[in-house]
């Protein structure tokens, strides 16, 4: 898990970076709106690998490492405290809090915006549903809404370049593009690099009703200081798109900067090919390795290592694997004799039928612990073979047991 947040984080931030120094600052603002938001979606999907790339480099057959399995015949072992275990229990517990907090939050400002709609009066101004609030506050929508002061809409304080501006958000569905950042804002609390995403994404929002009021009004300059007149107020609303946002010196030079075509399509041509490029290093032919900690009913430590493919399965999975191992293991009464600790390493082979073949002992203990390796993996039921690209193959596995005896 904590591989797939470093893998996740480290795509969003390249994409970001290349936002920022190749798309920020273009007004190609749809293409930037689908780049933001895909940006994330692969981001979050491609570590996963579930599909890989075929590489020319990569080896006939593949080997994944197994970090080991512990025997343990002395139960003072098991009952010593493990702090790392306890660490990861309390820092899941602060995830869990803190997720909590921050969804009932969510709930309760999405209710809001429902609760304003049945309080307040309701009118449809040119086909748009507008909510006429009692509280000051400035125009902004959500949803299918657009929310301004009663008080200033009946005395014509209301421009219609503001009604224009908060329309065209509604129009291109833009509450969808906060929502979805915001959830994932609940979900990954601990990564800023989703901060960085939301304000660049509302940011394009406005560039885009800003060029829908424009197209519609033709007068820039004059809604250039109607943006002016609100700079100065900093208010805002949790989940809804409003006109004050970001009123800086970028966003009234995007209105009137020239666009050239051959530049566009050049970057687009660049961001492909670095997409590519990610893509393929992080599923071409390599060891993916999403580490999983897990401990059975035996006390064994677990962790092992997934290559970039369908992986063998042993029947009921992994931890019945290692549950098999332990239940089947006799620890060699000379060993017990000699030593108190050691570990051995084995590597055998999942057939393309299932069964375990080829074993090698890597590294052995001595007093016949190696022979008694041997015999439990032969005993084992047979696999689910592994598959890539639909057919059988043949995958090595490399497995440490660590073994140890009472003192």
């Amino acid at each position: 898990m904590m591989l797939y947040i470093l893998k996740s984080g480290l795509l969003l931030i390249v994409f970001f970076a290349v936002y920022k120094i190749l798309l920020e600052n273009e007004k190609m603002f749809r293409f930037n709106r689908a780049y933001l938001l895909v940006s994330i979606i692969f981001s979050l999907i491609i570590p996963l690998q579930l599909f890989s790339i075929d590489s020319p480099f990569s080896k006939k057959i593949a080997t994944i490492q197994l970090d080991g399995i512990m025997i343990v015949t002395d139960r003072s072992v098991l009952n010593k405290i493990n702090y790392s275990e306890i660490v990861m229990y309390f820092l899941s517990v602060v995830y869990v809090v803190i997720v909590a907090i921050l969804i009932v939050r969510f709930i309760r400002n999405v209710f809001s915006f429902y609760s304003r709609m049945k309080k307040n009066k309701v009118e449809i101004v040119k086909g748009q549903k507008v909510v006429l609030t009692k509280e000051q506050v400035l125009p902004h929508s959500f949803w299918n809404a657009i929310f301004i002061n009663q008080e200033d809409y009946k005395n014509g304080k209301i421009p219609s370049e503001l009604i224009a501006h908060e329309k065209a958000h509604l129009e291109q569905k833009h509450t969808l593009d906060i929502l979805f950042v915001k959830v994932l804002q609940i979900v990954f609390w601990f990564n800023p690099i989703f901060i960085l995403f939301e304000k660049a994404i509302r940011l394009n929002h406005e560039f885009l009703a800003d060029e829908a009021v424009n197209k519609e009004f033709g007068e820039v300059r004059n809604y250039q200081n109607l943006l002016l007149n609100f700079a100065s107020n900093k208010q805002t609303i949790a989940l809804a798109s409003a006109i004050n946002y970001l009123i800086t010196k970028k966003r009234l030079i995007m209105m009137t900067k020239k666009e050239s075509t051959v530049k566009k399509i050049g970057k687009v041509f660049i961001i492909g090919a670095i997409c590519s490029l990610l893509l393929f290093a992080f599923n071409a032919g390599a060891i993916a390795q999403p580490n999983a900690s897990l401990t059975n009913q035996n006390d064994k430590l677990i962790n092992y290592v997934a290559a970039n493919m369908k992986e063998p399965q042993f029947q009921g999975g992994i931890e019945k694997f290692y549950m098999f191992v332990g239940q089947n293991f006799r620890v060699p009464k000379e060993f017990s004799k000699h030593t108190m600790e050691g570990k051995l390493f084995i590597e055998f082979m999942v057939e393309k039928d299932g069964s375990l073949s080829e074993f090698k002992i890597v590294k052995d203990l001595g007093y016949g612990v190696a022979e008694e390796a041997i015999r439990v993996l032969k005993l084992s039921p047979k696999w689910i073979p592994a598959t890539e690209n639909g057919k059988p193959i043949r995958v090595s596995y490399s497995l440490p047991i660590t073994i140890q005896t009472p003192k």
